[in-house]
């Protein structure tokens, strides 16, 4: 899995067994590798802009996909597995481009194949895109076999690049389910750490500089007024337009001093939409959530989701069995088991399609 932050590949190796949703996924090795700064700032200088050269595209395709098959390497390596032993890579491919019927999941997966030496299962968004869906959140299917409870409510909270939650009512099929993007997860963070230090890391390392900052709570109100944030599931957005939503408020960022406060005004931002959207979109508040994802890392992110859920219990998801930094990956192996099944495993509810699809494109053992 890489994400829309952009800063690398998370493996999961994970045995599965069982089928559709009697699945059960044991994690094995976890094992992360970060992008060179030379391949995230083509990332994102693709995405910002929304455009490229089609030489430079095709490039691209290149560097992401011999970066996933270094990870996948370096992950059989360490845990002692021969390629010969996997199934298949469960591949989602590099975000450049979400705005639903059209994804754009950038990678090339005959060249995965042929580094690695197994088959590739990727292209996960474009059936239920094709299905009237957005092709977006995928992860609900996985969530429902990892999470569900029958006696709590839960909210999955996942803050990456994007944030969303799926909700999981006690005892429920999983047609009950309800998935959505809130908005903006650490993508703002993360854009104005590359616009105002760009000599840095490229996010505010645990939030250090958002905590010595003060939000701005009219900024905030304002950019919570777009249109996107009142729009009823389902949807789904991309960490661009999210960019776009903070500078139509913000239009001058001033000089660097200023970039706590930005920070601590984005991460407000963030967790507002997430809190404001489980009160107005689910139907019920739930017994428990459970967050996974960069965002968790934010202290300041962390405590300004503390503060407005006050009185529902916060656990992280490594807490009930999934370390949340090799969740995503995990849910993606388990729909590349649901596809070379041939079991369809879009939920519906979360991506409003018209049918359950299988998903996902499986390219050959080499």
């Amino acid at each position: 899995m890489s994400g829309t932050s952009a800063d690398g590949v998370d493996v999961a190796l994970v045995r599965v067994d069982g089928a559709g949703l009697d699945m059960s996924a044991r994690l094995i090795h976890h094992h992360h590798v970060a992008y060179d700064a030379a391949l995230r700032n083509a990332i994102f200088g693709c995405r910002n802009a929304g455009e490229i050269q089609l030489a430079d595209l095709a490039a691209l395709a290149r560097q992401i996909s011999l970066a996933y098959a270094r990870a996948v390497n370096e992950t059989l390596v360490a845990a002692g597995i021969s390629a010969g032993e996997v199934a298949a890579v469960a591949a989602h491919g590099q975000t450049l481009y979400h705005d639903p019927p059209t994804t754009i999941q950038w990678f090339d997966p005959a060249l995965v194949a042929a580094e690695v030496g197994c088959a590739v299962v990727s292209d996960f968004r474009r059936a239920d895109c094709a299905a009237g869906g957005q092709g977006a959140p995928l992860v609900p299917f996985a969530d429902y076999i990892l999470f569900c409870d029958p006696v709590k409510h839960r909210v999955l909270l996942n803050i990456g690049g994007i944030a969303n939650v799926t909700y999981i009512p006690a005892g429920a099929s999983i047609d009950s389910i309800v998935a959505f993007d809130t908005g903006p997860g650490n993508c703002v963070s993360d854009f104005l750490m590359r616009q105002m230090h760009p000599e840095g890391p490229g996010v505010d390392t645990d939030g250090v500089l958002a905590s010595h900052g003060q939000p701005d709570e009219a900024i905030v109100l304002q950019v919570l007024s777009a249109p996107f944030f009142k729009q009823p599931p389902p949807r789904s957005t991309d960490g661009p337009a999210m960019v776009d939503l903070f500078f139509a408020v913000v239009s001058d960022i001033g000089p660097r001093g200023k970039l706590p406060n930005h920070l601590a005004t984005a991460s407000l931002i963030s967790i507002t939409a997430i809190v404001r959207a489980m009160r107005e979109f689910l139907p019920h508040f739930p017994d428990e959530v459970i967050a996974s994802g960069g965002g968790v890392k934010n202290h300041a992110m962390m405590n300004y989701l503390k503060a407005q859920l006050a009185h529902v219990p916060l656990r992280m998801s490594g807490e009930v069995g999934v370390p949340g930094d090799a969740k995503e990956a995990i849910a993606f192996a388990l729909l590349a088991a649901a596809t070379l099944d041939g079991v369809p495993a879009n939920v519906p509810a979360a991506t409003g399609a018209k049918r359950r699809v299988i998903l996902g494109s499986v390219t050959p053992k080499p």
